[in-house]
Protein backbone atom coordinates (compact mmCIF):
# COMPACT_ATOMS: atom_id res chain seq x y z
CA UNK A 1 0.00 0.00 0.00
CA UNK A 2 2.80 2.44 0.83
CA UNK A 3 4.57 1.77 -2.49
CA UNK A 4 1.33 2.38 -4.37
CA UNK A 5 0.79 5.61 -2.43
CA UNK A 6 4.35 6.74 -3.26
CA UNK A 7 3.80 6.04 -6.97
CA UNK A 8 0.54 7.98 -6.93
CA UNK A 9 2.23 10.82 -5.07
CA UNK A 10 4.99 10.96 -7.70
CA UNK A 11 2.30 11.23 -10.37
CA UNK A 12 0.75 14.11 -8.43
CA UNK A 13 -2.40 12.17 -7.58
CA UNK A 14 -1.94 12.11 -3.80
CA UNK A 15 -0.91 15.24 -1.93
CA UNK A 16 -0.70 13.98 1.63
CA UNK A 17 2.60 12.63 2.95
CA UNK A 18 2.93 9.46 4.94
CA UNK A 19 3.15 10.38 8.59
CA UNK A 20 4.87 8.10 11.05
CA UNK A 21 2.91 7.78 14.29
CA UNK A 22 5.14 7.23 17.34
CA UNK A 23 3.79 6.12 20.72
CA UNK A 24 6.31 5.93 23.57
CA UNK A 25 5.65 4.36 26.95
CA UNK A 26 8.23 6.34 28.94
CA UNK A 27 7.76 4.12 31.99
CA UNK A 28 8.66 1.02 30.00
CA UNK A 29 11.68 1.92 27.88
CA UNK A 30 15.22 2.86 28.84
CA UNK A 31 16.67 6.25 27.88
CA UNK A 32 19.47 4.53 25.90
CA UNK A 33 16.90 3.01 23.53
CA UNK A 34 14.92 6.24 23.36
CA UNK A 35 17.92 8.35 22.44
CA UNK A 36 18.72 6.19 19.40
CA UNK A 37 15.05 6.21 18.34
CA UNK A 38 14.61 9.96 18.78
CA UNK A 39 17.83 10.75 16.90
CA UNK A 40 16.71 8.57 13.98
CA UNK A 41 13.24 10.14 13.95
CA UNK A 42 14.60 13.67 13.89
CA UNK A 43 16.77 12.79 10.89
CA UNK A 44 14.60 10.36 8.90
CA UNK A 45 11.02 11.19 9.87
CA UNK A 46 11.00 14.86 10.86
CA UNK A 47 7.20 15.10 10.54
CA UNK A 48 6.56 12.12 12.82
CA UNK A 49 3.73 12.56 15.31
CA UNK A 50 5.45 11.68 18.60
CA UNK A 51 3.43 11.13 21.78
CA UNK A 52 4.97 9.93 25.01
CA UNK A 53 3.26 9.13 28.29
CA UNK A 54 4.44 8.11 31.73
CA UNK A 55 5.30 9.27 35.21
CA UNK A 56 6.84 12.75 35.43
CA UNK A 57 10.18 11.26 36.54
CA UNK A 58 10.26 8.96 33.50
CA UNK A 59 9.49 11.83 31.12
CA UNK A 60 12.16 14.04 32.70
CA UNK A 61 15.00 11.57 32.15
CA UNK A 62 14.89 12.12 28.37
CA UNK A 63 15.31 15.23 26.25
CA UNK A 64 12.33 15.22 23.91
CA UNK A 65 12.07 16.87 20.48
CA UNK A 66 10.10 20.10 20.58
CA UNK A 67 7.21 18.62 18.65
CA UNK A 68 6.79 15.63 21.02
CA UNK A 69 3.56 15.63 22.99
CA UNK A 70 4.22 14.65 26.60
CA UNK A 71 1.43 13.29 28.79
CA UNK A 72 2.09 12.93 32.51
CA UNK A 73 0.25 9.79 33.54
CA UNK A 74 0.87 8.17 36.92
CA UNK A 75 -0.82 5.09 38.25
CA UNK A 76 -1.49 1.58 37.06
CA UNK A 77 -1.84 1.52 33.25
CA UNK A 78 -2.52 5.27 33.03
CA UNK A 79 0.26 5.77 30.45
CA UNK A 80 -1.08 2.85 28.40
CA UNK A 81 -4.56 4.36 28.39
CA UNK A 82 -3.26 7.81 27.46
CA UNK A 83 -1.37 6.38 24.48
CA UNK A 84 -4.35 4.27 23.40
CA UNK A 85 -6.50 7.42 23.37
CA UNK A 86 -4.20 9.28 20.96
CA UNK A 87 -3.59 6.26 18.70
CA UNK A 88 -5.02 6.65 15.21
CA UNK A 89 -5.87 3.57 13.18
CA UNK A 90 -4.74 4.23 9.64
CA UNK A 91 -2.42 2.72 7.04
CA UNK A 92 0.52 4.92 8.01
CA UNK A 93 3.54 3.47 9.82
CA UNK A 94 3.36 3.01 13.59
CA UNK A 95 6.31 2.93 15.99
CA UNK A 96 5.62 1.55 19.46
CA UNK A 97 8.41 2.13 21.97
CA UNK A 98 7.42 -0.28 24.72
CA UNK A 99 7.74 -3.89 25.70
CA UNK A 100 4.33 -3.94 27.35
CA UNK A 101 2.00 -6.65 26.07
CA UNK A 102 -0.97 -4.33 26.61
CA UNK A 103 -0.14 -2.88 23.20
CA UNK A 104 -0.27 -6.30 21.51
CA UNK A 105 -3.75 -5.93 20.02
CA UNK A 106 -3.00 -2.42 18.88
CA UNK A 107 0.19 -3.59 17.13
CA UNK A 108 -1.28 -6.71 15.55
CA UNK A 109 -4.43 -4.89 14.40
CA UNK A 110 -2.75 -1.84 12.92
CA UNK A 111 -3.32 -1.82 9.13
CA UNK A 112 0.06 -0.26 8.31
CA UNK A 113 3.64 -1.32 9.06
CA UNK A 114 4.54 -1.58 12.76
CA UNK A 115 7.93 -1.24 14.45
CA UNK A 116 8.36 -2.17 18.11
CA UNK A 117 11.37 -0.67 19.90
CA UNK A 118 12.10 -2.65 23.04
CA UNK A 119 14.74 -4.53 24.95
CA UNK A 120 12.30 -7.16 26.19
CA UNK A 121 9.11 -7.15 24.13
CA UNK A 122 6.15 -9.18 25.29
CA UNK A 123 5.30 -12.05 22.95
CA UNK A 124 2.02 -10.25 22.12
CA UNK A 125 4.06 -7.54 20.37
CA UNK A 126 5.87 -9.98 18.10
CA UNK A 127 2.92 -10.76 15.80
CA UNK A 128 3.11 -8.80 12.57
CA UNK A 129 5.67 -6.27 13.80
CA UNK A 130 9.35 -5.67 13.22
CA UNK A 131 11.11 -5.65 16.61
CA UNK A 132 14.39 -3.84 17.21
CA UNK A 133 16.54 -3.13 20.23
CA UNK A 134 18.77 -0.24 19.17
CA UNK A 135 20.62 -0.27 22.50
CA UNK A 136 21.97 -3.75 21.71
CA UNK A 137 21.76 -3.94 17.91
CA UNK A 138 22.77 -0.40 17.13
CA UNK A 139 20.70 2.00 15.03
CA UNK A 140 21.01 0.35 11.61
CA UNK A 141 17.83 -1.82 11.53
CA UNK A 142 15.81 1.00 13.05
CA UNK A 143 17.10 3.45 10.44
CA UNK A 144 16.48 0.97 7.60
CA UNK A 145 12.87 0.50 8.72
CA UNK A 146 12.28 4.27 8.91
CA UNK A 147 13.81 4.76 5.45
CA UNK A 148 11.59 2.04 4.01
CA UNK A 149 8.38 3.68 5.27
CA UNK A 150 9.31 7.35 4.82
CA UNK A 151 9.02 9.34 1.63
Amino acid sequence: MLRRRRRLRLLGLVATATSVQVLIDADNIAPARLRVLLDALVELAPAAAITTAGRAAALERTTWPERARQIVAAGWQRADLALAEVYRRDGDPLVLASGDGDFGLLASGHPGPVLVVSGAPSYQLLRGATVVDPALEGPQRLREWLRSVSD
